[in-house]
């Protein structure tokens, strides 16, 4: 079974910082892998996304320059660094998988981790 498992979440104070992981139950060689989030009572909307081999990165303008998306294929696993965190990046966080490139559909979904951005 194709399985993808993001863990890291939580409650962070603004400013603060979390580490998100994505993991894969499959090897992770011929996919793209994307990081979406859901605002309460939003739609879901596209983060950021990396290359399979992780020489190509994209991010929404919302978080350019404070977040950081990575890979280890070896460990199957993609992170996401959240940095300088405000209270609108509150929502929950899913991986997904796209096969080769971030503008294909992606084809798995992880059942998402809540991040939550408050004092």
């Amino acid at each position: 079974q194709l399985q993808l498992v993001e863990s890291g979440g939580g409650l962070v104070q603004p400013g603060g910082s979390l580490r998100l992981s994505c993991v894969a139950s499959f090897t992770l060689d011929y996919y793209a892998i994307g990081w979406f989030r859901q605002a309460p009572g939003k739609e879901r909307e596209g983060v950021s996304c990396i290359g399979r081999t992780g020489g190509s990165t994209n991010y929404a303008d919302s978080v350019k320059g404070r977040f950081t998306i990575s890979r280890d294929n070896v460990k199957r696993t993609v992170f996401l660094d959240l940095n300088s965190l405000k209270p609108e990046d509150t929502g929950v966080y899913y991986c997904a998988a796209a096969r080769y490139v971030c503008n294909s559909d992606m084809a798995y979904w992880g059942k998402g981790t809540l991040v939550t951005v408050s004092s």
